[in-house]
């Protein structure tokens, strides 16, 4: 065996050691069973003027939904996550990165006859990395527009929360989880 083949197995079986070193010492942590608190993702409504209410319903609705993230108004002097602002336009979101962006409440779906709060909470769905899917059902909140003006639905649906959970999943220790959408995406709306 030459001597530049004896360092390289040498320096493997040291990282191996390491590597099974450090597994064992971050196991036996005391914090390692202690479940993780959910990502906290503060939004700010000073600019949502009508839609105060129903933006504050549609982060309610996802509250209720999945565990891994929370959605909370931003308190004095703290910088949100998400701006939300009403326009003339139609609805829109645009995610800077997973759990940041900016939501447009337009009015002009509300002026169709769209639900204000599952506007909210179709919006919130994209800052919170999902993507329209056109056409669906009412009972897909990520189906926006396509369930018709007579869909109320607020609430995502089992497919959508699990996606959710899994882009959350350990982000307090670990950031957004590896498998997350691109950070920088297109607004994408509530659509027609």
């Amino acid at each position: 065996m030459t001597t530049g083949r004896a360092i390289r197995v040498l320096v493997t079986l040291l990282v191996v050691a390491l590597t099974w070193t450090t597994g064992q010492a971050f196991a036996a942590t005391p914090d390692a069973d202690r479940p993780l608190a959910a990502r906290v993702v503060t939004y700010d409504v000073s600019g949502a003027a009508e839609f105060t209410t129903a933006v504050h319903r549609g982060a309610d609705a996802w509250n209720a939904s999945v565990a891994n993230v929370r959605l909370v108004p931003v308190q004095t002097g703290q910088r949100a996550n998400v701006r939300v602002v009403a326009d003339n336009g139609w609805p829109r979101a645009q995610r800077t990165s997973l759990g940041n962006g900016t939501v447009w409440m337009g009015r002009q779906a509300v002026s169709e006859g769209y639900n204000t709060v599952r506007i909210a909470s179709h919006e919130f769905g994209h800052i919170l990395g999902l993507p329209d899917v056109k056409p669906g059902p009412c009972s897909s909140l990520m189906s926006g527009s396509t369930g018709g003006i007579s869909c109320t639905n607020q609430f995502p649906n089992a497919q959508e929360r699990a996606t959710v959970e899994r882009y959350f999943a350990g982000s307090l220790l670990l950031g957004p989880a590896a498998d997350s959408p691109r950070s920088n995406v297109p607004a994408l709306a509530l659509g027609r």
